[in-house]
């Protein structure tokens, strides 16, 4: 009996509820023909169709959630625009007001900040990151949260100093809701922004951060373990070619440690070519 009130139950959950006849009936056998009507039977008359439910066109979003660049342009008119803004800025300032007033990118919206850089423009080496944190779009300068303080002591330990000799950067300008991954769209709208600051700030020596600014610079789809600790050609849109360097992402170091030993020799062998280019 539990057995039999079991699957009874668990027939009324599927559905079958209801009883329909004592015994079984094969419903994959062959219909019976249909009677033939008489010829003294009127013609049936014949019967309109249901009319199709209207459909109903999707709600817009609220105007005020809709980016004014992409609202009037699509995501390709927003880089064609980021790319004119970007190639017409003859120094670093002209290209930061032009940041600043650029609209083609989603995430200026929810932003609180415009990330530029932070550093000395001109130095020998320039490092480039993903985006803005928490921390960066509250203070509008990159890498000054914990990632940027670990940033900060291991620049220190190769002689170098965001104060005196590093120039610092990231290929997205304000911060993704929630620290979550740009998205194509909005790496295509700020890429002509960052490769035209590579060029204004004329490094000698490039450092990509991470897997999201390597494959958005060196356009490839490769991860970081493979693009680290070898020297890449990063071609300038003037032609200029440009020794690069990829490496972890300090974020990536504060939740993989026993990826510092990889660093170390990545900031080393950033060292030794430092010094090559001295003597």
């Amino acid at each position: 009996m539990p057995n039999d009130l079991a699957t009874l139950a668990w027939l009324v959950e599927m559905g079958a509820d209801e009883a329909i006849a004592d015994a079984p009936v094969d419903r994959l056998a062959a219909a019976p023909a249909a009677p033939s009507r008489p010829a003294s039977a009127a013609p049936a008359v014949p019967v309109a169709p249901d009319p199709a439910p209207p459909r109903l066109a999707a709600p817009a979003p609220p105007a005020d959630t809709i980016p004014a660049g992409l609202a009037a342009a699509g995501g390709a008119e927003a880089a064609a625009s980021a790319r004119a803004l970007a190639a017409a800025a003859g120094s670093l300032a002209e290209l930061e007001a032009a940041v600043r007033r650029f609209d083609g990118c989603s995430l200026k919206v929810t932003a609180t900040s415009t990330v530029f850089s932070d550093g000395v423009p001109g130095s020998r080496v320039m490092l480039v990151g993903e985006a803005p944190g928490a921390d960066e779009d509250r203070q509008g300068k990159p890498f000054v949260g914990i990632s940027g303080q670990l940033l900060d002591r291991m620049l220190g330990w190769i002689g170098l100093d965001r104060a005196s000799n590093v120039y610092i950067a990231n290929v997205i300008y304000w911060r993704p809701p929630g620290n979550r991954p740009p998205t194509t769209a909005e790496v295509a709208a700020c890429l002509p922004f960052i490769q035209r600051q590579i060029e204004l700030a004329s490094p000698e020596i490039l450092v990509l951060l991470g897997a999201s600014a390597a494959q958005a610079l060196l356009g490839t789809t490769g991860g970081i373990g493979r693009l680290r600790g070898r020297w890449h050609d990063y071609i300038l849109p003037s032609g200029r070619s440009l020794q690069t360097i990829a490496t972890f992402h300090p974020a990536y170091l504060l939740r993989s440690p026993g990826q510092k030993r990889e660093s170390w020799r990545d900031l080393l062998t950033i060292k030794n070519k430092l010094s090559v280019g001295t003597n």
